[in-house]
């Protein structure tokens, strides 16, 4: 019986979780089970547990424990940083500067705020993703209270001036937060250096457990609890805490600092192979995002003339597994906004497929990629009227 090779390529979506991280979790379902809010022993096992998570969380991206606060997802803790930090410090100001190309759990929060009475400015980017920090400079008011710029797009990669805006939402005193969960684990990220108030990340996006993610809150920041009923996270947050999944969350975290390095090279190696070996082999196809200033794992293209979710589907069936875009939104039949916002017409949208390779991806599984791909677009292409009329205008010109 012939075996089907399986690639999984949308670690996008999700990463499985790393061998070290699960082994680290299982102790604290069973024999370790206590607590963290008693003051028993195994009540301080299961807190001493969770504070070494916090300790290395916070290590990965250069915080301090104190300033990291656990919750269950990258959507909740952008949601936490943008109502909290808005509502903490509305006393300032009521203008609130986004991008267009943000994650829906930035932007719907910020939708929520701006019924409430705050305003609203939305940067657009260019047509490669990209926000220019002059933009965002020029959208400040004296009534800004809180920019959110994304650190790198979950969905075509380009990775932001992160830097460059810390420092001029510093000049001006306002507060600064970056939705970084796309980034950590695969990219260097340092919030002193970003010059950031408050940052998103999450376990399961770097070989961590889902259910796990965390806020960083720079120290001295004011923000409002959204769960309120408990004394946890030093009363920012209330809920008795997952231990299993944070403290994976703090393996995953361990690791990825020493990996990443490697990690980078590796990836971002066989992510031009793809993409060059897709250019070569499949025409009529468009890059999406920065071309080089773009997540390592990250590809992102769009072939015209076909539609995106056949793609996946026939992909699918040779074992290759794929996204048509965000994870948070495939079910949706709504194009892409991030790729309305680069300036994508509508037939390039429905033609895109997202490809976020991961550290167990390898050489050969490009090869099969760049087997099975080519046919495919191009069988569909033959059942495409539209496609039918290019050929034909091509032969006669």
């Amino acid at each position: 019986m012939l075996i089907m090779r399986k690639v999984y390529l949308d670690h996008a979506a999700t990463t499985p979780a790393h061998p070290k991280v699960v082994e680290a979790m299982l102790p604290y379902f069973t024999g370790k089970f206590g607590n963290p809010s008693n003051l028993h022993d195994p009540g301080r096992e299961a807190k001493n547990a969770v504070e070494d998570a916090r300790a290395k969380t916070a290590a990965l991206i250069n915080a301090r424990p104190e300033e990291i606060f656990f919750t269950s997802s990258g959507t909740e803790s952008n949601n936490f940083a943008i109502k909290g930090l808005a509502q903490a410090n509305s006393q300032k100001g009521n203008h609130i500067i986004v991008s267009q190309v943000e994650h829906f759990s930035v932007l719907h929060p910020v939708k929520t705020l701006e019924k409430a009475g705050f305003k609203v400015t939305s940067i657009s980017p260019d047509k490669e993703g990209f926000i220019d920090p002059a933009e965002v400079a020029k959208a400040i008011t004296k009534e800004t209270v809180l920019v959110s710029i994304m650190h790198s797009n979950n969905e075509i990669g380009t990775l932001q001036p992160i830097e460059e805006i810390g420092k001029i939402t510093r000049e001006k005193g306002v507060l600064f937060h970056t939705d970084a969960v796309a980034s950590v684990g695969w990219v260097p990220v340092d919030v002193a250096a970003l010059g950031v108030d408050a940052l998103s990340l999450s376990a399961h996006q770097f070989y961590g457990p889902k259910g796990a993610a965390a806020l960083f809150v720079r120290k001295g920041v004011r923000i409002k609890p959204q769960i309120e009923g408990g004394v946890q996270e030093d009363g920012r947050r209330g809920g008795t805490e997952n231990v299993p999944a944070l403290v994976g969350l703090g393996k995953a975290a361990e690791i990825a600092a020493v990996d990443l390095p490697a990690r980078m090279k590796q990836i971002s190696s066989l992510r031009d192979k793809l993409l060059t070996g897709m250019g070569e082999r499949i025409p009529d196809m468009i890059v999406n995002g920065h071309p080089t200033r773009r997540l390592p794992n990250n590809v992102n293209v769009s072939f015209l003339y076909v539609e995106g979710e056949s793609m996946l589907l026939f992909l699918n069936m040779d074992g290759i597994y794929v996204s048509s875009g965000s994870a948070c939104t495939s079910r949706s039949l709504k194009s892409s906004h991030v790729l309305s916002c680069i300036g994508t017409d509508a037939a390039a949208a429905n033609g895109t497929l997202l490809m976020t390779l991961g550290t167990g991806t390898s050489g050969e599984d490009i090869d099969y990629v760049l087997e099975k791909l080519p046919p495919i677009v191009q069988r569909l292409r033959e059942m495409s009227p539209l496609y039918e009329d290019v050929v034909k205008k091509r032969k006669t010109s």
